[in-house]
């Protein structure tokens, strides 16, 4: 029976385990219809090409499998596949074959928080499917896949890459008010009186703008130059949609430049203010020094073991006198330090 029931158990596994490795979902969009299919995890590789619309797949670089899983469902060019593969940090778009492929930036997701982290999408673009990939979840993404169950409005594929762009630059809009609040805070608690403590708060801050503001431009050059390819070089009316995306961008990024502006014009500010407050401890330390070099002086010759010290057997409150003579010193040097304005 033991023997038996474990014989039977890997075969179980194997019914319930997906056939499509990597897969975390994918959707077919069937012509002239305002709904869209989900294809299920379990199902086989073959319902990602189907006869007739075109298909979404979206995989996890996480799987060791992946790269294989691509080379089955669709004949992309050989940069295409590897785009999808890569686990590349910077922003990409390029043309080959009639298919655009690249690499776009996001904002990862926790299971139940959205973060300020920046993450990765790889995709390609051609007739009949959108393949995109990602080695985390994606905020921008999971946006996109809930709006598309709401509201299928994509006719082709490269309406869907659109749709993920626009995406993005909401959730960058929200991103930039929640940076702005944020630089609020602290711009009230550098003005007023311990704002030299708020660099640890604004560094993460003005690192997030500075990247995003870097990665932005680099989009934006790229979908220009796309721009002006031959439009028999490109997908179907991905001309027109990269004008508008440039145009979207644009605007977001002249808002990503101003938070990176005024973080900067912070972080100097902050700079002066502890500059201002080192000064000031020199000063007081210098002053210190110039009240107690004469007293030292002073309890220096007295201490020397030397014959002839003067009040040295000849008067009985030589202490006393050593004394005075300190504070002599002390009331010369506040005078000196008076007439030559330092005090």
């Amino acid at each position: 029976m033991g023997t038996a029931a474990c014989d039977r158990k890997p075969c179980r596994m194997n019914l319930v385990s997906s056939e499509i490795p990597g897969l975390v979902w994918a959707y077919h969009f069937l012509p002239g219809e305002s709904r869209c299919r989900r294809i299920p995890a379990d199902s086989p590789v073959s319902a990602l090409k189907p006869d007739e619309g075109w298909v979404w797949v979206h995989l996890a670089l996480s799987d060791a499998r992946t790269p294989a899983l691509l080379e089955r469902i669709c004949d992309l060019p050989a940069g295409a596949l590897a785009t999808l593969g890569s686990h590349d940090t910077q922003a990409a778009i390029a043309i080959e074959d009639d298919v655009v492929h690249g690499t776009l930036v996001d904002f990862e997701r926790t299971f139940d928080t959205e973060t300020k982290t920046i993450a990765w999408l790889h995709f390609a673009v051609a007739e009949k499917i959108i393949v995109t990939t990602r080695l985390h979840p994606l905020r921008s993404i999971d946006r996109v896949k809930a709006a598309i169950e709401k509201n299928p409005r994509c006719a082709k594929p490269i309406h869907l890459f659109e749709m993920m762009v626009v995406e993005f630059q909401r959730t960058l809009i929200g991103l930039v008010l929640e940076l702005t609040e944020d630089l609020n805070v602290i711009e009230d608690a550098v003005y007023g009186e311990a704002g030299h403590n708020e660099q640890p708060r604004l560094a993460p801050l003005r690192r997030t703008a500075v990247r995003l503001h870097r990665h932005l431009r680099t989009l934006l050059a790229l979908l220009r130059r796309a721009a002006t390819s031959e439009e028999d070089e490109v997908p179907e009316g991905f001309i027109d949609v990269a004008e508008r995306l440039s145009d979207r961008l644009e605007s977001v990024d002249r808002d990503v430049f101003a938070l990176q502006e005024r973080a900067r014009l912070l972080h100097e500010e902050i700079d002066s203010k502890l500059s201002s407050e080192t000064n000031r401890h020199l000063y007081i330390l210098s002053l210190l020094t110039a009240f107690l070099l004469p007293p030292t002086l002073v309890t220096g010759f007295f201490g020397m073991n030397t014959s002839d010290m003067p009040l040295a057997g000849t008067l009985h409150h030589g202490t006393s006198a050593a004394a005075f003579f300190i504070i002599l010193s002390m009331v010369v040097a506040w005078i000196i330090l008076r007439r030559v304005g330092i005090l």
